[in-house]
């Protein structure tokens, strides 16, 4: 979390997502947990923190609680009555943190913009749950979807993925598990500042002291947490910037400029369009790591959630 900006620093994030920045981090001031406070503590801060950003936006037509294999999923319908593409979304938070509460007005702005249904998912999380159990989840969600899409008004035809950090790795990684196995790849993935390998990079040290959102520290912990053995790190479905990425589906990249991530996204989309993958990388000037959810204070936010929206338009042929 931030620890505010030396005064004689030049600020690069633009002005709307410092505000966000800042709140953020003043609320975890506010909250903070105690050293040593268990991880449903650290969770409870966390949500207690992202639930202002998740309020208002889009009123959907449909939302709907479902159950699979010990994950909960949400739907979300713009309209009703329709046989919708869908996106299964997977949220952030360092494959420890977050949920499809503090993600739920993103995941709507995308269904009500795009004019696709949305489901989220609540993977297990880490420390608890190590890799590959939220991934597994994630691929048995995408089974799930096929088998019942009839049932919930879905096209089973056009399904996209996506997600955001962590959720942008397994999100990735989800689809090179399909192909591994020879299952069924979605037909795009939405991919936000995502955690696609472990190393530092330039960027790191740039931005990673804790003026502009994520920090470096706090990324390399996650990382710890996620995997069992350190040794799985170099595993490409752990860090999928190691995998070869042939076949997958085309992929819209929104790169935050000032992130210890944007390194990491930029040499990902250049290795997706070494391995022939359709590819839209675009750099997003002063935002930070999760500025998306800055919608309901930043412009920046909002074209770049109207670009994806296009571009999920523009892929599906809607």
């Amino acid at each position: 979390m931030s620890k505010g900006l030396n005064a004689m620093q030049d600020d690069m994030a633009d002005p709307d997502i410092r505000r966000f920045v800042d709140a953020i981090n003043a609320a975890y001031a506010e909250h903070a947990a105690t050293p040593g406070a268990s991880m449903a503590t650290r969770r409870e801060v966390a949500e207690r923190v992202r639930r202002p950003w998740r309020e208002g936006g889009p009123i959907m037509a449909e939302t709907r609680e479902m159950d699979i294999e010990g994950a909960r999923l949400r739907l979300h319908r713009p309209v009703a009555d329709e046989k919708l593409p869908v996106m299964l979304y997977i949220h952030g938070g360092g494959w420890m943190l977050f949920s499809i509460d503090t993600h739920d007005r993103l995941m709507r702005e995308y269904a009500a913009r795009a004019g696709i249904a949305v489901i989220g998912i609540d993977y297990s999380l880490s420390p608890e749950n190590k890799f590959p159990v939220a991934l597994e989840e994630c691929a048995a969600a995408l089974g799930w979807i096929a088998a019942q899409a009839d049932a919930l008004g879905l096209d089973a035809d056009r399904v996209l993925i996506g997600g955001d950090s962590a959720g942008a790795n397994l999100s990735v990684a989800t689809c090179l598990l399909q192909r591994q196995r020879r299952h069924p790849l979605p037909i795009a993935m939405l991919l936000n500042y995502g955690a696609f390998a472990p190393e530092h990079t330039p960027s790191y040290a740039r931005f990673g002291a804790g003026d502009y959102s994520l920090e470096a520290d706090e990324m390399d912990a996650f990382w710890a947490a996620y995997v069992a053995d350190p040794a799985q790190l170099v595993d490409p479905l752990v860090a999928p910037l190691r995998a070869d990425l042939t076949g997958l589906p085309p992929a819209f990249l929104a790169i935050a400029d000032c992130d210890i991530l944007a390194d990491c996204n930029h040499e990902f989309a250049r290795k997706l369009e070494e391995a022939g993958v359709p590819t839209r990388a675009v750099t997003y000037q002063g935002a930070t790591h999760s500025f998306l959810e800055a919608m309901s204070i930043a412009p920046l936010a909002q074209r770049a959630l109207d670009e994806q929206a296009a571009w999920i338009r523009d892929t599906l042929k809607i």
